[in-house]
């Protein structure tokens, strides 16, 4: 008789959790517990690296065979899938450190930062990798992300990563419609720096990066989605003076999703 009534509570249970599961359920923006990051390899000619906060490794890659990758997270890659990771607030090194096994951990990229309590942050690789010395360019920057009160509009910022790049203007043309109509995104950025969100409306845009004093197209990419509601970085990389369409290091938009 008591096992017939335990089963008979835990199919209850069972059956008032699945019907909470199933239920629609509201949207709820509750402030992070801790701080998060990402991590960019945009460093030119770079090696893959593992990124590491102080001694805790944030981010590698498995292998097929399930034990770590020396290939890490390669040039133009973003670690972890792109997602944000988990970050005690307060001061850290952050590196990014030689995957391969020749120079295993060596660290390549190196800043000191403090990160706060709920925020929202990117670690960048940038510049040109120095074969000599083992070093490039890094920086870290606030993602100011907030939650969405339009679902008209995508938010779009931009990270101007291009070491040998003069300050840089992102401009978006609307795919459908007037497709001859340019329009002017964001403010001109210099290297290492960063704009607020904008909003524009949810399509697919053909971008375009330009010096401030010229109208020619420095950077282009076409056909990006930005969907509304969503939050995006568009992070301009590679090397300035590469005219070539399909090599690695051209210069490039990437466009990675903050939410």
């Amino acid at each position: 008789m008591n096992s017939h009534r335990i089963l008979t509570t835990l199919l209850c249970a069972a059956a008032l959790a699945s019907c909470d599961k199933n239920a629609v359920q509201p949207v709820v923006f509750e402030p992070l517990a801790g701080a998060r990051i990402k991590f960019f390899n945009f460093g030119v000619n770079a090696p893959g690296v593992n990124f590491f906060a102080d001694e805790t490794k944030i981010t590698a890659v498995v292998s097929g065979t399930g034990s770590e990758a020396t290939t890490g997270v390669a040039y133009g890659a973003v670690g972890n899938g792109g997602a944000y990771s988990q970050l005690a607030p307060g001061s850290h090194t952050l590196t990014g450190r030689i995957a391969a096994t020749i120079n295993k951990d060596t660290a390549v990229a190196i800043v000191n930062t403090t990160v706060d309590d709920g925020k929202l942050y990117s670690f960048y690789m940038s510049g040109f990798y120095n074969t000599t010395t083992k070093k490039v360019d890094a920086f870290v920057i606030e993602d100011p992300v907030v939650p969405p009160t339009d679902y008209s509009v995508a938010y779009v910022r931009f990270v101007h990563v291009i070491a040998n790049a003069n300050p840089l203007i992102l401009y978006a043309q609307y795919t459908t419609g007037d497709t001859t109509r340019v329009d002017t995104v964001t403010a001109a950025v210099a290297y290492q720096g960063a704009t607020a969100f904008m909003t524009v409306p949810a399509g697919v845009y053909n971008l375009f990066a330009r010096y401030t004093d010229s109208t020619a197209n420095k950077v282009t990419r076409a056909g990006v989605s930005l969907i509304g509601g969503h939050v995006y970085t568009i992070g301009a990389r590679g090397d300035i003076t590469i005219t070539s369409t399909t090599a690695t290091n051209r210069p490039f938009l990437d466009n990675t999703a903050n939410r």
